[in-house]
């Protein structure tokens, strides 16, 4: 049995778009009790059509209640677990005991996965759980496979699900305070700031204007002393499998749909044919950090990234396709572009990878143009192609 694909959503349509592009799962956010406030997140409406899709296309939602909660939010949180087991959510994630403690009172039947964010560093720890009733336990980051191989022979009885690709934190299993100190949000509760990507800088003692401000270096390389690489596990996935793993989870609510596409897209044709340089080329056509492998093969000195912040990849994201007939495509446009542009297609399909130029385009009102550049307008342009509604167009930098 193949392992799950697990894909973010940070709304609707980029739930739409994790499952179009091979997710068989996703997880999402409510508009309360999740670490990533700053997602669209879904309303409870929402949540019942993200329920609905997912099981009309076999596929599963879990929703993420992950904060670590005070006592103000325990009363809101057990109506909550009940409304999620009332229209068949598949699990809830959750970190911390006293709200997967309302979560078992509200609602017995809810499965329950166990965040990252508990700190699952070791085999009594996910044994402890699976005696209180969790299904699937969520491993931290820093676990080799050494030590994920001898949790699954410890609990033979639990899914384990392990993080394979995207933004990693400077702190323990995401466990920060960071974003307090500097900006009174609060990371655990679903506000961090990010200040780790910041780019850090000294100031003499006796300084007062801008001027006495410094650049602070590390070996030479920058100043983004707190700034972790990118996980990229695509190239271990059987290793991660053989160690009992049977959830590959992608991270990224708050990232792009043309980020998602892509980053699923990679792992699904990884996971059904198996990892090769073109996996590799196709991680880094999308915005990212330097990769790294983090602790998986064991100890590794060199987790962060202090050259920048982020690189942009390789790919310009142009449009979204909504439709395709007699020669054209239909396309909502994301960046510019112009006729004679080169255009490449990122599709689940046989579609993929294929590219053509842009020889005529017109407006939604039929107006022949040569330069697209109008967010969201909507654009007919000619494609020797049958694409397909959800495919995305780019362009190669």
């Amino acid at each position: 049995m193949k392992p799950e694909l697990l894909a973010p959503a940070g709304n609707f349509e980029k739930l739409k778009t994790a499952f179009y592009f091979g997710a068989d799962a996703a997880y999402v956010g409510g508009k309360d009790f999740s670490l990533r406030s700053f997602a669209d997140n879904f309303t409870r409406e929402e949540m019942c059509e993200a329920v609905s899709l997912a099981h009309g296309m076999g596929k599963k939602v879990y929703v993420t209640a992950n904060i670590f909660a005070k006592n103000a939010d325990m009363g809101a949180m057990e109506d909550y677990f009940a409304f999620l087991q009332s229209i068949g959510v598949d699990a809830a994630i959750i970190s911390d005991s006293g709200v997967f403690y309302a979560a078992r009172k509200s609602a017995p039947k809810l499965d329950i996965h166990i965040s990252t964010q508990a700190n699952l560093t070791n085999k009594c720890a996910v044994k402890f759980w699976r005696e209180q009733g969790a299904t699937r336990a969520i491993l931290a980051r820093e676990l080799s496979l050494k030590e994920i191989s001898e949790i699954r022979d410890f609990v033979p009885d639990i899914e384990l699900e392990a993080f394979v690709h995207g933004a990693m934190c400077i702190s323990y299993s995401g466990r920060c305070l960071l974003s307090n100190y500097l900006s009174g949000r609060e990371s655990n509760r679903g506000e961090c700031v990010q200040a780790c990507r910041w780019n850090y800088q000294v100031r003499k003692k006796d300084a007062i204007s801008d001027s006495g401000w410094l650049d602070m270096e590390e070996d030479g390389r920058g100043t983004y002393i707190l700034n972790s690489k990118d996980l990229n596990m695509s190239a271990y996935l059987n290793e991660l499998r053989a160690a009992g793993v049977t959830s590959f989870k992608i991270e990224g609510r708050m990232k792009s749909e043309y980020y998602l596409a892509t980053v699923i897209n990679a792992y699904r044709r990884c996971i059904d044919g198996g990892y090769d340089k073109s996996v590799e080329r196709e991680l880094l056509t999308a915005a990212h950090r330097d990769y790294t492998t983090a602790y998986t093969l064991g100890e590794n000195e060199k987790t962060v990234n202090y050259n920048d912040s982020q690189t942009k990849g390789d790919c310009d994201y142009i449009a979204n396709v909504i439709g395709c007939e007699n020669g054209f495509a239909t396309v909502e446009m994301r960046g510019r572009f112009k006729s004679g542009d080169v255009l490449e297609v990122l599709s689940p399909t046989n579609n993929f990878c294929k590219s053509f130029k842009v020889e005529k385009a017109f407006t939604a009102a039929g107006e022949e143009v040569s330069d697209c550049k109008l967010v969201q307008e909507h654009y007919k342009i000619n494609c020797p192609y049958e694409l397909e509604k959800g495919d995305i167009l780019r362009r190669r930098k």
